[in-house]
């Protein structure tokens, strides 16, 4: 980008405690040497963060002052604007006050300006936690690593952390709902999850996604891929095996050792470098296969991964051809999972260009009629219409829909591309849902716990709570005022909860109870009103 050198140095300057973001603070100060008005500087920093992180890296803060540079000549502020901006020469350097351009004869133009920028010093990793608005400190807790919350998922992080782990712990809570958090899990990139039927084109899709083939591709009219295959972004192109992939710290696929050394020898990452992956990980899946072959050749719990992924991913594409619209045993539990994850479904009906128009809108009615019976809901989600293909569209069959399959593309591309700007919502999103989960799976073993003798007959006890447990769960939500489509799947639960001593949980008490609901209340609201633009 033009300017860069000199946007870096005044980078370096804006960031006061030189940690590699912009707070909202630093931007108020910084950008008032614009001379814009507040109002401007409000939208400036809204085309800046896009992601509504809360705070300007390196890409936010050249948008930021690509919007400057725009609004100081009376250009109007989008973020189409913005965008070609960056990408063109000859937009004028954005003028602030007391700052000039940097000397760029004196610069190495080899150099990354914003890489001095980006190096946290040595002092901040051994830095204490502040306990800042997030209540005081006590030396028993366990700390936080890391820079002092400067964004909105760091501060999800050490509310988590602080408070609600340590109960998660207690009461066996990634036992019955899933792994406990770690700092991976956090700062994962965006992820889409491709689910389909073998032969519906889910490969195929990637490919045209990246416009070319990521390693391992293979592709085929029989079942070619027999693993997950995680798609992501890198300077070199290899393949790391699951193993690997499962004890890397800095990657969010640690909870993948549950489900055993059958599954992690079927699931790699298929490393490329491509723009797209700098922003977002794909997770390529096995074909969903009809009849017995599916429960003889899986030799891990198939439901149970998608599941995992699910409730991961940001979007959850699944795919269909005009010849595949039967829906299998195992296809249908696998959209079963997704019961809770609906805003983030989205159905593609590929290959429609092998069919003429009324074939098509027989097969689109179909096809409606199947998800409406599977996903048990009035509403179903937003279907798709295309060819995703390497190839062009062909036009033998139906030529009067090309423009229909390229306004479909154009819209799923869209929605694709704007997953990063909605990752950090939908982190706050699944946030608060896995607390309200929490909170209730606290709920239901204190209830339990508190029902248990103290000597005799304990096991006789147990047994009979577990018979009758959706009779105790009707009891909780009623105590507690609960919403009852906020309760876990009954059967599941017990058949976590058979594998443990009910009476070896600790007590549930107002204290407990009181962290979930400040959490909720409190703590994100402030969190959220914090971050949220500063001007």
């Amino acid at each position: 980008m033009e300017h860069e050198q000199t946007y870096g140095a005044w980078f370096r300057q804006a960031d006061a405690d030189h940690d590699g973001r912009v707070t909202g603070q630093d931007a108020v100060a910084f950008f008032a040497k614009s001379g814009l008005p507040k109002d401007v500087l409000a939208k400036v920093w809204a085309l800046g963060d896009t992601g509504r992180q809360g705070y300007l890296g390196k890409k936010e803060f050249l948008r930021s002052m690509a919007a400057i540079s725009l609004a100081q000549n009376g250009q109007p502020l989008t973020l189409e604007n913005v965008e070609q901006s960056l990408a063109s020469s000859g937009q004028p350097l954005a003028m602030m006050q007391g700052l000039e351009a940097a000397n760029t004869a004196e610069a190495n133009p080899f150099s990354d300006p914003f890489k001095e920028a980006f190096k946290v010093p040595e002092s901040s990793t051994a830095a204490p936690v502040r306990s800042s608005w997030f209540g005081s400190s006590n030396k028993n807790e366990p700390k936080v690593n890391g820079k002092v919350c400067s964004g909105v998922v760091d501060g999800l992080r050490r509310i988590y952390l602080e408070k609600l782990k340590p109960i998660e712990a207690a009461f066996k809570f990634d036992a019955f709902y899933g792994p406990l958090l770690g700092d991976a899990d956090f700062e994962a990139k965006p992820s889409v999850l491709l689910l389909g039927q073998y032969s519906t084109g889910k490969t195929t899709f990637i490919k045209h996604l990246l416009k070319r083939e990521y390693p391992g591709t293979h592709i085929g009219p029989e079942p070619t891929t027999d693993r997950f295959v995680v798609v992501m972004g890198g300077m070199d192109e290899r393949r790391t095996p699951g193993n690997t992939l499962a004890v890397q710290t800095d990657k969010p696929y640690q909870g993948l050792t549950t489900f055993g050394t059958a599954f992690l020898s079927k699931f790699e990452a298929a490393q490329c470098p491509h723009p797209l992956l700098e922003e977002i990980t794909l997770v390529d899946t096995p074909g969903v296969l009809s009849g017995e072959k599916q429960r003889l050749d899986r030799s891990y719990d198939f439901i149970g991964v998608v599941e995992w992924f699910a409730a991961r991913c940001d979007v959850i594409l699944l795919l269909f051809d005009p010849h595949k619209l039967d829906i299998s045993d195992e296809f249908k539990a696998a959209i079963s999972t997704l019961k809770g994850h609906e805003d983030k479904v989205r159905v593609v009906l590929n290959k429609s260009d092998q069919v003429d128009m009324q074939q098509l809108m027989r097969v689109y009615g179909a096809l409606m009629w199947s998800l409406g019976k599977v996903f048990n809901n009035p509403e179903v989600c937003r279907v798709y219409v295309g060819s995703f293909n390497t190839s062009d569209i062909a036009t033998d069959k139906n030529p009067n829909g090309v423009e229909l399959f390229k306004s479909e593309q154009g819209d799923l591309m869209k929605d694709l591309y704007e997953i990063p700007k909605r990752s950090c919502d939908r982190k706050v999103n699944e946030f608060v849902k896995r607390v309200r989960s929490a909170k209730i799976h606290c709920l239901i073993l204190g209830h339990l716990r508190k029902q248990m003798p103290s000597m005799m007959g304990k096991q006789a006890k147990q047994d009979k709570l577990i018979d009758r447990l959706e009779d105790e769960f009707h009891k909780v939500q009623l105590e507690n005022h609960l919403p009852v489509g906020d309760f876990p799947n009954c059967r599941k639960f017990k058949e976590v909860l058979r594998s443990y001593d009910l009476s070896k949980f600790p007590k549930f008490d107002k204290k407990m109870l009181k962290t979930f609901d400040d959490v909720l209340e409190l703590e994100i609201p402030k969190l959220l009103k914090t971050f949220d633009n500063p001007f």
